[in-house]
């Protein structure tokens, strides 16, 4: 197209990207300014709503009917079902599309049509964007939110006809009869589970051969050894060559001890992260630094990239790929194109991550692995509170990180039943810096899963006042 038939905009400020962050960002600024526009590569809907944690959630929880058929006869009821594939997709797509997505769009449909932009826009220079091949957008603050996509290494090229992301798994018509599932992060093992559970043969190929969202080495031995129980899973090495045949998809894997396994498949679900798409903006034309990886760098209180008026928010930034922080984010950024070139910094939320699997892992705050070379107190015990094992729900552990001069809690892992909810307290405990002994001050009913934590955090205090007493042992001794 020539330049003279181009259509040109000039605004003030520019969102690339319509997800959690993108929206967020125009939130505030819309509230101070017509002079922007936002740009939409693909189908409005966020992530979350789409292809993360809503859809898998409905999955999970249909598995955890089926599962709950098959365990019920410990309770003394015995029961019996079939796990109807197409059912639980079509119920899955019917409650994403009308409901998660559906609210979602129903947001972007109030938004006046001259603030939205829709084609893949990539920068051409300075200030300036490409959005598709018709339209140029000139701006003086930018807002990257444009989110990440599956990653699929180049040796699954020979079964792409089979192999599905997080991205198109949603929309198979029927569950497949056998499925290989590549990864051992939280997608990989929330869907590697769920789809065991309701009769897929699944199969889980690891490269570390650890859990990595927890970061204690007890801890993700445990929850290798519990999920093992349930699940095929070959947690340490990789996928050497992959091929096609009228059986299926071939997987040849390498275990780290050399042993090679070779197996067919219905399909491959590849869970090895996500990419960000910032590679697809054209960065190289704006002068944002770049690390070795290809990452922009920024500052994550003011989500500021360098020392220009580009700022990111969201998945985009592989920094924290959640849908709270996403949110956060998206804010953060606005504020500070809104306040260039003075910047803000803001006060970020303390870490929390959950996820689904069963038992549930979560991580809140600081981890043991940032911890480990501080003095802490362990608060740690299994999960058999009264009410674990009225729900026959014992497997796990919980640990609880204190600073061990101020009893503050600094962080926690968990590895249990219903560990979100005690995940989250512990979280707003963290968020107010909160000592064990103030946390110690809130009711705890019985029955309940609440019972754990208040026990955790006496076995901290009580390790803690250990170690007092007998620091002050060697100093009367000295």
């Amino acid at each position: 197209m020539s330049e003279s038939t181009m259509k040109t905009m000039n605004v003030e400020y520019a969102i690339i990207g319509a997800g959690t962050a993108g929206l967020g960002a125009y939130s505030k600024i819309s509230r101070k300014t017509d002079s922007l526009v936002m740009i939409q590569d693909g189908p409005y809907g966020t992530t979350c709503a789409r292809v993360g944690c809503m859809p898998s959630k409905l999955m999970i929880t249909a598995a955890d009917y089926a599962h709950h058929l098959g365990s019920s006869e410990f309770f003394g009821v015995t029961a019996s079902g079939r796990v109807d594939g197409r059912k639980v997709l079509e119920r899955l797509r019917r409650e994403r599309d009308n409901r998660f997505v559906a609210n979602n769009i129903r947001y972007v449909n109030k938004i006046p049509a001259h603030y939205k932009l829709e084609g893949r826009a990539r920068f051409i220079g300075p200030g300036r964007l490409r959005v598709g091949e018709s339209v140029e957008v000139t701006a003086k603050k930018f807002i990257l939110a444009c989110g990440s996509r599956p990653a699929i290494s180049e040796v699954f090229e020979p079964v792409m006809s089979r192999v599905l992301t997080s991205d198109t798994i949603f929309e198979l018509e029927d569950l497949p009869r056998s499925i290989a599932v590549i990864g051992m992060g939280v997608i990989a093992l929330e869907l590697g589970q769920a789809l065991h559970r309701l009769g897929v043969e699944t199969t889980i190929y690891g490269r570390s051969g650890k859990i990595n969202t927890l970061t204690h080495p007890d801890l993700q031995q445990q929850a290798l050894d519990i999920l093992s129980t349930d699940l095929n899973i070959y947690p340490s090495g990789q996928v050497v060559s992959t091929w096609e045949d009228a059986e299926g998809a071939w997987i040849e894997y390498e275990q780290s001890n050399g042993q090679r396994i070779t197996k067919a498949f219905d399909r491959v679900l590849v869970a090895t992260g996500r990419v960000s798409n910032v590679d697809r903006l054209g960065m190289e034309h704006t002068g944002v630094e770049v690390n070795e990886a290809g990452a922009v760098t920024f500052d994550p209180q003011t989500m500021r990239c360098s020392d220009l008026p580009i700022f990111i928010a969201g998945d985009v930034t592989d920094h924290l790929p959640l849908w709270h922080e996403a949110f956060d984010e998206g804010r953060i950024a606005a504020d500070n194109a809104l306040n260039y070139p003075n910047p803000v910094p803001a006060k970020r939320r303390p870490p929390l991550m959950v996820a689904f699997t069963d038992p549930q892992i979560a991580t809140i705050g600081q981890s043991f692995r940032q911890l480990q070379d501080r003095e802490i107190v362990i608060g740690d015990l299994p999960f058999t509170s009264p009410r674990h094992v009225v729900w026959n729900k014992v497997q796990g552990r919980i640990q609880v990180y204190l600073d061990a001069r101020t009893g503050v809690i600094l962080g926690a892992e968990l590895l249990g039943y219903a560990a979100e909810h005690l995940a989250h307290l512990l979280a707003l405990a963290i968020t107010h810096d909160m000592t064990a002994e103030q946390v110690l001050l809130m009711p705890v009913y019985h029955p309940s899963a609440e019972e754990l934590l208040r026990d955790v955090l006496l076995d901290a205090q009580k390790k803690r006042r250990s170690n007092e007493a007998d620091e002050m042992t060697l100093s009367s001794s000295a």
